[in-house]
């Protein structure tokens, strides 16, 4: 998603093009896929080396959801840090639409706050067909895309308050993007790579066939409390290598580098 509208990426390039559509989450909603997008016409092209900064193509979060899930501990490297029995249900959580920011986008660190604010890489997963009550089996074919998620954390305000939504919801905590991919280009919902650098220096490796919930089963599981809709995105935890871990935080000045698999990265600056 761009400021000149949606695209998608051709040799080096991004294809601006003509549809109706406000972003991919639009699009989404309305056909379930991004196909529509194979065959509408190029207005623009926009180099991906000019696609960032304050330019006319500056990189957009490419859906604004309207549900956005997340959950708690689904990594085995991330639980084995804490020396405890892997979870018998997975814990879901729901952050505030209004913490998505884009790529490249600076995220104002609340001082007045916390003094943990924490990156988590995340592969994000867009919704594409309604999910309710779902068998696992069929879940993953209900999944238009995937993208790349910083799901942004303030742990001691999580201890404090009790409430992971309090945690994450601050603006901009939500860093979503670079680009989508779509599902038909992913080899599988366990052949996923998620990784993410601070300031250059790499923290997390690892990819989705770590989780102890795979997608499929963490989609199922919440359509039997909530419908999963077209457009709603999932977060899917994060790996081992967090602040947290490493009791190191973030602090203004610092930039945040995330990657998923046949993704553009997603960057985040935090400011003070």
């Amino acid at each position: 998603m761009t400021s000149q509208g949606l695209g998608r990426i051709e040799d080096g390039a991004i294809a601006v093009l003509d549809t109706p559509y406000a972003d991919a989450g639009a699009l989404i909603e309305a056909t379930g896929s991004l196909d529509a997008l194979a065959t509408a016409e190029v207005v623009a092209r926009i180099p991906l080396d000019d696609a960032t900064g304050d330019t006319a193509g500056t990189l957009l979060a490419p859906v604004r959801p309207r549900a956005l899930w997340g959950i708690g501990m689904n990594y085995h490297s991330k639980a084995r840090l804490t020396g405890r029995d892997l979870p018998a249900e997975p814990v879901f959580y729901l952050a505030a639409p209004s913490s998505v920011s884009g790529p490249g986008d600076a995220v104002r660190l609340p001082a007045e706050q916390t003094e943990q604010m924490d990156y988590e890489a995340e592969i994000a997963v867009v919704i594409g067909r309604t999910l309710d009550r779902a068998d696992e089996a069929d879940a993953w074919s209900a999944v238009a895309a995937v993208t790349a998620a910083n799901d942004m954390s303030c742990r001691d305000v999580m201890k404090r308050t009790g409430w992971p939504v309090l945690a994450k919801s601050f603006p901009g905590f939500t860093p979503l993007g670079a680009s989508l991919l779509s599902r038909d280009e992913v080899a599988g919902p366990d052949t996923i790579g998620v990784r993410s650098w601070v300031g250059g220096e790499q923290r997390q490796d690892s990819t989705s066939a770590d989780m102890i919930f795979p997608i499929p089963e963490l989609l199922a599981r919440i359509s039997r409390y909530a419908v999963l809709r077209p457009g709603d995105v999932v977060l899917t935890g994060t790996p081992a290598g967090t602040g947290q871990d490493r009791g190191d935080f973030l602090r203004p000045g610092d930039t945040v580098r995330i990657e998923i698999d046949g993704v553009l990265p997603l960057t985040t600056r935090v400011r003070a």
